[in-house]
């Protein structure tokens, strides 16, 4: 027999891939998956899942900190925050790495694509890997260029790119 997770949420971009690499990060197979589209933007996903061994999931608290883990990456798959660092203004975005050391895919197009939909210009771009816990993120910076037109250091306009990246 299989284990059946069962997700509701709202869609976006990258849903099934978050999923999907918690799923491999904890060694879970998937032997069949239904995604279904429903009104108002939600989805609902059905995905049978077995242990590496075969077996069905039955330990709740590796049930628990499963539904924990992908609670947590479908809320926030992408960490953002844009910051005043004396005279240069940067977003930082943090990705989780998965268990296999790869980063995720497109970060650098899709933030890129929201910063110029704002119009907001970028000088610089660099990336590094750090171990936090006991995980290892992708950190993207991007030194911001302020505009006459646009002020990036209220407080407002911060939390509006911020926001824009995340989602």
């Amino acid at each position: 027999g299989h284990t059946l997770l069962q997700i509701s949420c709202k869609h976006r971009k990258a849903l099934l891939y978050d999923v999907m690499r918690i799923l491999k990060d904890f060694h879970i197979q998937t032997a069949y998956g239904r995604l279904s589209l429903l009104p108002e933007g939600n989805v609902e996903i059905d995905l049978f899942i077995l242990q590496a061994d075969g077996k069905k999931i039955v330990d709740e608290q590796r049930q628990k900190t499963l539904c924990s883990c992908l609670q947590m990456e479908i809320l926030h798959p992408i960490r953002a925050v844009v910051i005043n660092r004396g005279p240069d203004i940067e977003l930082l975005v943090a990705t989780p790495i998965e268990a296999n050391g790869c980063g995720r895919p497109q970060v650098l197009y899709d933030v890129t694509r929201v910063l110029r939909s704002l119009e907001i210009c970028v000088f610089k771009v660099d990336m590094e890997r750090h171990l936090i816990g006991d995980r290892q993120w992708e950190v993207y910076r991007f030194l911001l260029i302020e505009s006459s037109d646009q002020v990036l250091t209220s407080s407002h306009t911060r939390s509006h790119i911020a926001e824009q990246v995340r989602s």
